[in-house]
Parts: structure tokens; C-alpha cells; sequence
């Protein structure tokens, strides 16, 4: 099947692992941000003496260390053939033991640092399903149901149990309805995305239905006037050439051995013909049992070479059913379009050609 031509922009599309990378990069960026945001909210804790320094100088170095090494593990996750869910789950698990460490430090601001937590969660589920997801709340939720016994039994003074308890109460209300919500959010997205492919393979499908021959894969009519056009407006002039090609007696194949045997030669002609082109020739069933060839760049004499290998791959047919006696041959019609001539007119003299080589005998080709 001849290529077709696409109207789409001239830049490549970006492979599927590079869209993947450039999502986990956005992902980390705002990933950073949120790490940035939060440090400096802990270092004004600091400030106004709410939070010890020390723990929270830390802090500090784990999460920024942290953070660049993920960027590095993204950089590299192709080559490291580390999957993204699995890149996601190591940076919330990260983010989770980070959460834990500042509300272990936080002092009367550590509820506030919660919230973070639930973002952790969010994050994370656009790039894992959705049971992974909700095991990784559920091992968020031990963690700091861990961390908050921990404070309320080693200070109850400055953990009550009893706020401790209601903070996890209201904590787990958050992560677990965040967890399932984003988790229908991305189902719905993997749909979405999945109709879309849908959609593009149907445009595809319809896209070639427009340009190709559905009995003999060729370029179609319409598909080949619009090389045709495409063609006519080039800037540099060059030498082209057009032949219309009509297969010899087919209406007696069709009358003979029924119209199956002659989609079948139809189809065996289309493939032995285009065999026999050059890279950039076009050969388009132009109507019934007759062909358009074009060739660009060509002189009548590299034209006329074309056909006659076409010729002789016709020659050597034998379609199935049919008597080996039963030649298929084609007779055509060849002319070289002149500067500035609209192709109709290259074509009329192709097809003036044709009826000469018919009228000669058949099985030949005429040159205009």
C-alpha cells in the first residue's frame, strides 16, 4: 500500500517511555515544591520557638536529600527499569516516613502537618491501581497510628491520648476517602485514555477507508488527485510521468470465470504491479479494471522501465482457479507531464495512448 501522506506536524511524537519520564518529572517537581513549602513552614516553626531546631535541621537534609535522589532515580528509571508505580510507592512511602518524623517533632503545630500526608496519598495514585493504593493509606495509617501512640505514651502531657486519638480519627477519614476517591479518578482516567485510543484507531481506520482501494490496497481515486495536486504545486520543477493502465479483455474473466476470479485478478495484478515500483511511484486503481501510475522524478525512459517490469511480473501471474493458458495482461498508455501542465491534461494524453495500444493489438505500451 502506497504511503499516505499526513497533514500532522513535522515534529516526532514522543515515545511512550518518554511521556512517562516527563510525567514523573512533573510529578517530582511538584513534589519539591511541596517539600520546599512545607521545610519552610517548619523552619518558621523553628523561629517562633514552637519546634526544636536540631531535629528539624534534620529533617531538612533527609527530605532534600531524599528529594534528589528521586530526581536521579527518575533521570535513570529507564535504564534502571524501575517501574513508575513502583517509583510512586517508594516516594510516598518516603513522603509518609517524612510526615511521621515532622509530627513526631512538629509540637502544638503537628496536626497542620497531616494535611501533608493526605497530598502524599493523592500523589501517588495516578500512578498505582487502585489496591495498591489503598495499601499504601492503610501502611500510612499504621505508621502514624504508631507514631501517635508513641508521642501520647512517651508525653502525655504534650500528646493527650485523647487529642492524639481524634486527630487519627479525623486522619483516617481524610486518607482513606482521599485514597479511594483519587482512585476512582484514575480509573476514570485509564478509561478516558483508553477511549482515546479507541477513537485514534478509528480515525485510522477511516483515514485509510479515505485513501485506500478496499479491493486492492492501492491508493484509491480521490487519495491520488490529491498527490496529483500535491504534485502540480511543488516549486522546484522536475520531470514526471503518468500512464493509465487497463487490464486486457477482463470483462471476459468476469463473464467466464465469475466475478470472485476477477477481484482475484484485480488483486493479483495490484500486487505484482506494485512490486515493481520505485519508492517514490504511486499506482492507484483509478476506476474498474483500470490503474493510474505515477511517476515523479522520472524521464519517459525510466517510466517505460518501470513498465515493463510490471509487465513482466504480469506476465508471470497465475491466479488460482484460473487456466495456466489464460495470460493476464495489461496494455497502457504513457506520456511525461509538461512544465506547468495541469495533470488532467497529462492524463488525457494517457488515456489517448491507451486506446491506441489497445487498438494496436493489446498488451503494449504507447507513449504520448
Amino acid at each position: 500500500m502506497p504511503p499516505v501522506p499526513s497533514s500532522a506536524s513535522n515534529t516526532p511524537p514522543l515515545s511512550r517511555e518518554a511521556l512517562t519520564l516527563r510525567r514523573m518529572r512533573n510529578y517530582w517537581i511538584a513534589t519539591a515544591m511541596l517539600y520546599v513549602a512545607t521545610m519552610s513552614l517548619l523552619a518558621a516553626q523553628v523561629k517562633f520557638g514552637y519546634t526544636p531546631g536540631r531535629p528539624a535541621l534534620v529533617l531538612g537534609i533527609v527530605a532534600a536529600s531524599g528529594t534528589l535522589g528521586f530526581y536521579a532515580l527518575i533521570r535513570f528509571s529507564i535504564r534502571l527499569k524501575i517501574a513508575p508505580d513502583v517509583l510512586a510507592a517508594m516516594q510516598s512511602l518516603f513522603a509518609i516516613g517524612c510526615t511521621m518524623a515532622g509530627y513526631a517533632i512538629a509540637g502544638p503545630l503537628r496536626a497542620s502537618l497531616l494535611s501533608m500526608l493526605v497530598v502524599a496519598i493523592a500523589f501517588c495514585t495516578f500512578a498505582m491501581h487502585r489496591r495498591h493504593a489503598l495499601l499504601l493509606a492503610g501502611a500510612a495509617l499504621a505508621g502514624m497510628a504508631g507514631t501517635m501512640w508513641w508521642l501520647q505514651a512517651s508525653d502525655p502531657l504534650g500528646h493527650p491520648p485523647a487529642v492524639e486519638a481524634m486527630s487519627f480519627g479525623y486522619l483516617a477519614a481524610a486518607l482513606l476517602s482521599t485514597a479511594l476517591l483519587a482512585s476512582e479518578m484514575t480509573k476514570l482516567r485509564r478509561r478516558m485514555k483508553a477511549s482515546k485510543q479507541d477513537l485514534l484507531a478509528a480515525v485510522e481506520t477511516i483515514r485509510v477507508l479515505a485513501t485506500v482501494d478496499e479491493l486492492t490496497s492501492l491508493a484509491n481515486r480521490r487519495h491520488m488527485n490529491e498527490l496529483l495536486g500535491a504534485e502540480e504545486r511543488r516549486s522546484a520543477p522536475a520531470t514526471s510521468c503518468v500512464a493509465l493502465l487497463d487490464l486486457d479483455l477482463f470483462k471476459q474473466v468476469n463473464d467466464q470465470y465469475g466475478h470472485a476470479m476477477g477481484d482475484a485478478v484485480l488483486r493479483g495484478f495490484a500486487g505484482a504491479a506494485h512490486g515493481a515500483l520505485r519508492e517514490h511511484d504511486t499506482l492507484a486503481r483509478w476506476g474498474g479494471e483500470e490503474f493510474l501510475l505515477l511517476l515523479p522524478n522520472a524521464s519517459p525512459q525510466a517510466a517505460r522501465q518501470v513498465l515493463e517490469r510490471i509487465v513482466t511480473r504480469v506476465h508471470a501471474l497465475q491466479i488460482d482457479g484460473m487456466p495456466p493458458e489464460r495470460r493476464i495482461s495489461f496494455s497502457a498508455g504513457l506520456t511525461e507531464r509538461r512544465a506547468g501542465e495541469p495533470f488532467t491534461e497529462a492524463i488525457s494524453r494517457a488515456d489517448k495512448a491507451l486506446y491506441r495500444a489497445k487498438a494496436a493489438g493489446r498488451d503494449r505500451i504507447e507513449v504520448a
